[in-house]
């Protein structure tokens, strides 16, 4: 391998800000801050909006909002509609 090309691939802290859940992987990310984990050890710090501890649709809280009917308006206008051409005898 050449020296100097390749990012610094090491172990960093992601903090999920919004429920405070905290995992340790291995990433190329750029961090300015650090914070000591449970072995000890300070590692690099990055902080998310959401992960997948957060996420909506990786909790299985994710609701669809229909404010202005168009769900309904969409199946009244596509729903009787079949994928199969129909075809003639000839």
């Amino acid at each position: 391998m050449k020296n100097g090309i390749h990012p610094d691939y090491r172990e960093v802290v992601f903090l999920d800000l919004s429920n405070n859940y905290s995992f340790v992987t291995r990433s190329t990310v750029k961090t300015k801050e650090t914070i000591k984990w449970d072995d000890g050890n300070e590692y690099p710090l990055f902080k998310l909006d959401t992960s997948s501890e957060s996420h909506p649709f990786y909790t299985g809280t994710q609701k669809i909002v229909d404010t202005a009917g168009r769900v309904e308006k969409f199946r009244q206008k596509f729903g009787k509609k079949t994928g199969t051409a129909s075809k003639k005898d000839g």
